[in-house]
C-alpha cells in the first residue's frame, strides 16, 4: 500500500481559498442555491490600486496640434495643385 508523503501533502490551513465555505454559509440551499430573499456572501477580494493612475489632461497635446496643422496644409497645397491643373 502506497502512503503519500507527509512533506507532499499541502497543508490546508496554510492558504485558506477566498471563496466562503460553503458548509459554514448560512441560507445555503443543498446544490448551492440561496433561499429566495437571501443575499450568497461575496468572495474575498483585493481592495485599492496596484498602482496610482496616471493624471489625465484636459488639453490637446502639441503633437495633434501639429498633426493637424501639416494635415491641413497638405490638403491646402493639393487643392491648389488640382485648381492649377484645370485652368
Amino acid at each position: 500500500m502506497n502512503t503519500p508523503d507527509p512533506r507532499n501533502v499541502p497543508d490546508p490551513h496554510a492558504h485558506p481559498g477566498t471563496d466562503p465555505e460553503p458548509a459554514r454559509t448560512p441560507d445555503l440551499e443543498p446544490g448551492g442555491g440561496v433561499a429566495p430573499g437571501s443575499t450568497p456572501p461575496d468572495s474575498g477580494s483585493t481592495s485599492g490600486l496596484s498602482a496610482p493612475e496616471p493624471r489625465t489632461r484636459n488639453r490637446f497635446p502639441p503633437t495633434g496640434i501639429l498633426t493637424i496643422a501639416a494635415i491641413v496644409l497638405i490638403v491646402v497645397l493639393f487643392l491648389v495643385v488640382i485648381v492649377g491643373i484645370l485652368m
